[in-house]
């Protein structure tokens, strides 16, 4: 186990446009703000967090993941609904993972409505806006924590 504990927060395509995309669904802040509120929620943690528009990428990591940290949470973005390749990724993991949306995928479009990620995470965040990533940071520290990972 690491002296600190590493977090993973991972986020899928789309998101570097936070605060200028469709505010009215995702709301203001930025990447950078949610950068901040994750950080502050993982106290004695250190949170890798990073975006990428790229589906090959955001697996790298994913699997990067496997040995480099005791938690992961993930906004996988459009790539909920459509990646079966990263719910594979995200099976081979034994740390605790945390699916997270800013929105809520149920009160919108259909094709929104399902997940595949869900099928690997261990609880999913979602609808509480940059709240979201807050809550399920504190999450996937809890269940590290009860797992004894960290």
């Amino acid at each position: 186990m690491p002296e600190t504990p590493v977090l993973f927060v991972l986020n899928g395509p789309n998101l570097n446009l936070l605060g200028d995309r469709e505010p009215e669904i995702y709301g203001r802040e930025t990447l950078e703000d949610v950068r901040g509120l994750c950080e502050h929620a993982a106290p004695g943690w250190r949170v890798d967090f990073r975006q990428t528009n790229h589906e090959g990428v955001l697996i790298d990591w994913v699997q990067e993941a496997r040995t480099s940290a005791q938690a992961l949470v993930i906004n996988p973005a459009a790539y909920t609904h459509t990646s079966v390749a990263l719910l594979d990724a995200l099976k081979t993991l034994s740390i605790p993972v945390v699916e997270c949306h800013l929105s809520d995928p149920a009160t919108r479009e259909a094709f929104r409505h399902h997940s595949y990620v869900a099928l690997a995470a261990a609880k999913t965040v979602a609808g509480h806006g940059a709240r979201s990533y807050e809550l399920a940071v504190r999450a996937a520290v809890e269940l590290a924590q009860e797992r004894g990972l960290a």
